[in-house]
């Protein structure tokens, strides 16, 4: 079975230009028939681990070297290893970006607090019994 660019597009609710750029990246191979692309089982396939991994945070690179273990038939197990690896390194990096926003989300909802309550002042106030001085007197 095969698939053109528009029934993958459809599918998987991208761009016919996102389609061209994975090939462009080397990441899926269709057949090309004159100017159409004819996308294989296995293309697709590959579409989807694509944009699972995009979808998780993974890098092009990352996405590559999974993909590259199917190309040259590595076993099972070591694609698996090495796509837990990314996961685990991408889940770390989304914990500690969560804790940052945690964190700003605190101060944020403090200093919003302090102003819904307090009335803040310049650290200069404003002395009204100065006059103003314009020059001509």
């Amino acid at each position: 079975m095969t698939y053109t660019i528009t029934d993958l597009a459809n599918e998987f609710g991208i761009t016919h230009r996102t389609l061209r750029f994975y090939e462009e990246k080397g990441l899926i191979e269709p057949e090309r028939k004159g100017q159409t692309r004819l996308y294989s089982k296995r293309d697709r396939a590959r579409l989807q681990l694509i944009l699972r991994g995009r979808d998780v945070g993974l890098t092009l690179y990352e996405i590559r070297q999974i993909l590259d273990l199917y190309r040259n038939g590595k076993d099972i197990e070591e694609q698996n290893r090495l796509a837990v690896s990314f996961f685990k390194k991408r889940l770390a990096a989304a914990k500690e970006q969560r804790a940052q926003v945690d964190h700003q989300i605190e101060r944020l909802e403090d200093a919003c607090r302090q102003f819904d309550s307090h009335t803040i002042f310049a650290s200069h106030p404003h002395r009204e019994e100065q006059a103003l001085r314009t020059g001509t007197h």
